[in-house]
C-alpha cells in the first residue's frame, strides 16, 4: 500500500523469508559462513538455537542457496513425528521405495545403501530438522542413530537441528546425553541490539529500491528494538505497520509515535507490559517473603518447591480408515457394483488442478502430504476424494504422480501455506482418520522435484 509513496519496488518487511534480503549484520553472515564450513567438513551434528522469530528459517533457506550443487538437502519440518515413522519419512524424502509395513531395520538398511551410493558418487546429503525442540526425545534418538552411518573417513549423513532455547533444555537431560555429545558445532542467534536494528531497517529499505534519506533514525530504531525485543520477525511487523502509519499521514519519515502506534496495534506491547507487571508482582512477593522471614527467623524453615513441567498429553493411537490404507484389506471385498459406483475422473480432475497449482505455487511454501498410494490402487484414492472429511476443502486437495524406483505412486496433498507455523497448525487440526496415515509437511520445492522425476 505504501510502496509507491516511498518509491519501493516491492515490500521490504514481509515476514516470509526472502533470501535476497538476507542481512549479514549481528553475526548472521558469520554464522552462515561457519555453518557452511561445519556442513562441508562433514563432522557430527550441528545445532542452531534462537528465539521464535530470530531468523532460523532465513538461515536455513540461505544454506540451501549457498551450499554446493553437490549437496542434497532434505527437510523434516513436522516436529510431532513419532519414533516409529521418522525413518519412513526420511526415506521418502530420499525418494526410497518404502511402505508402512516395512520394519525400521529394513528402512534403515535402505537408507544406508542409498547414502553409500551417494557417497560413491561424491555427493553429500544434509538433513535439516526444523522445530527440533518440539520433537519427542525418542524421535531425536532415532535421528541420532542415523549419525552412526559412516564410512572409514566420512559421515554419510550430516544433520542440522534448528530449534528454540527449549532444545538446549531437552538436550541437557541425562538420558539423551549421547545425542548431545555428538553435537560438534552449536550456534546461537542473538536478538538485534539497537544499532544493528537501525542498520537492518535501512538495509531492507535500500535493498528494495529506496533512495531517499533514512526513514528510520537511531531514536525510532531504538523504539522498534524495545517493542520487538530485537527479534527480526517482530522488527519486520513493527516496521511495516510504522511505515503504513507514516504513509497515512503523508509523511516520509517514521517517528517514535508511529512505532508506538504499531506496537499498540500488535500484541507485542501487551506482552511487554504483561512481563513488567509479572516482574513487579514477583518483586513485591519476594519483598514480602524477606520481611516475613526476618520477623519470624528461627521459628520457621522454608522449603523450596520444584516446579513441575507440564507433560505432553498421551497420544491416542487411531485406526487407519480403509480408504487410506496401503496394505491389502482383510475380509470380503466390495461388490462390483459398489466399486463401479465411484465417480470416475476425480483423480484426473485433481491431477489437472495440481499441475496448474504447481505453476504458481512459491517454492518456499509448504503443503501437507496426507498419504501416498500406488497408482494401481487408484480406486482407494477415488474413494477418498468422494468421502473426504467435511473439514477439508476439496478444491485444495492436490494429487500428483511420481515414480520411485520404477514404481508409480499418487501423492495426495492438502492446501498451500506461506509459513511453517500455519502448516503445523492445520496439521494438528486434521481429523483423526487422516492423522492415522501419518501426514507430514512438505516444502513445495521438494514436491516439484518429485514431479520432475
Amino acid at each position: 500500500m505504501y510502496q509507491e509513496h516511498f518509491g519501493l519496488s516491492r515490500p521490504p518487511f514481509k515476514i516470509t523469508p526472502d533470501t535476497s534480503l538476507f542481512f549479514e549484520g549481528n553475526q548472521r553472515g558469520a554464522a552462515l559462513d561457519a555453518l557452511m564450513y561445519a556442513i562441508t567438513s562433514g563432522e557430527g551434528i550441528i545445532k542452531v538455537v534462537g528465539e521464535v522469530g530470530s531468523g532460523k528459517t532465513m538461515l536455513c533457506r540461505m544454506l540451501e542457496v549457498r551450499l554446493s550443487n553437490d549437496v542434497d538437502v532434505i527437510y523434516i519440518a513436522n516436529p510431532s513425528l513419532s519414533p516409529d515413522n521418522i525413518l519412513h519419512v526420511i526415506a521418502h524424502e530420499l525418494h526410497l521405495d518404502v511402505n508402512n509395513e516395512m520394519s525400521k531395520v529394513d528402512v534403515m538398511q535402505r537408507i544406508q545403501t542409498h547414502l553409500l551410493k551417494k557417497h560413491a558418487d561424491n555427493r553429500q546429503v544434509v538433513l535439516f530438522v526444523e522445530e527440533a525442540q518440539s520433537m519427542p526425545i525418542e524421535t531425536l534418538e532415532e535421528i541420532r542413530l542415523l549419525s552412526n552411518l559412516e564410512t572409514d573417513h566420512n559421515k554419510l549423513l550430516q544433520m542440522v537441528l534448528f530449534g528454540q532455547p527449549e532444545l538446549d533444555e531437552k538436550l541437557s537431560q541425562p538420558h539423551i546425553r549421547q545425542l548431545k555429545e555428538r553435537i560438534t558445532h552449536s550456534f546461537y542467534l542473538a536478538p538485534f541490539p539497537p544499532d544493528d536494528t537501525l542498520h537492518y531497517l535501512n538495509f531492507r529499505l535500500r535493498a528494495v529500491g529506496y533512495k531517499g534519506p533514512d526513514i528510520f533514525n537511531k531514536k525510532t530504531a531504538g523504539v522498534v528494538k524495545k517493542y520487538s525485543a530485537g527479534l527480526t520477525r517482530r522488527i519486520n511487523i513493527l516496521a511495516d505497520k510504522s511505515m503504513l502509519a507514516a504513509f497515512s499521514e503523508g509523511s516520509h519519515t517514521v517517528t517514535a509515535t508511529h512505532v508506538k502506534s504499531a506496537a499498540e496495534d500488535s500484541e507485542f506491547k501487551n506482552s511487554i507490559n504483561s512481563k513488567k507487571i509479572l516482574i513487579s508482582a514477583l518483586a513485591l512477593v519476594l519483598l514480602a517473603v524477606v520481611l516475613f522471614a526476618g520477623i519470624y527467623i528461627g521459628r520457621q524453615e522454608w522449603s523450596q518447591r520444584d516446579l513441575e513441567k507440564a507433560q505432553d498429553a498421551p497420544v491416542v493411537e487411531q485406526k487407519k480408515i480403509p480408504s487410506l490404507s496401503l496394505a491389502p484389506q482383510a475380509g470380503p471385498q466390495p461388490a462390483a457394483e459398489e466399486v463401479s459406483s465411484i465417480p470416475a475422473g476425480k483423480i484426473r480432475e485433481r491431477l489437472a488442478e495440481t499441475r496448474q497449482w504447481f505453476s504458481t505455487a512459491a517454492d518456499n511454501n509448504f503443503s501437507i502430504q496426507l498419504f501416498m498410494a500406488r497408482t494401481s490402487d487408484a480406486d482407494k484414492v477415488e474413494a477418498f476424494l468422494l468421502d473426504a472429511p467435511e473439514t477439508l476443502d476439496l478444491t485444495k486437495i492436490y494429487i500428483y504422480e511420481t515414480v520411485i524406483n520404477g514404481r508409480s505412486w499418487y501423492s495426495v496433498l492438502y492446501n498451500e501455506f506461506i509459513t511453517q507455523d500455519d502448516a503445523i497448525e492445520k496439521l494438528d487440526t486434521l481429523p483423526a482418520s487422516l492423522k492415522a496415515s501419518d501426514p507430514y509437511l512438505r516444502r513445495v520445492s521438494a514436491l516439484k522435484k518429485d514431479v520432475a522425476r
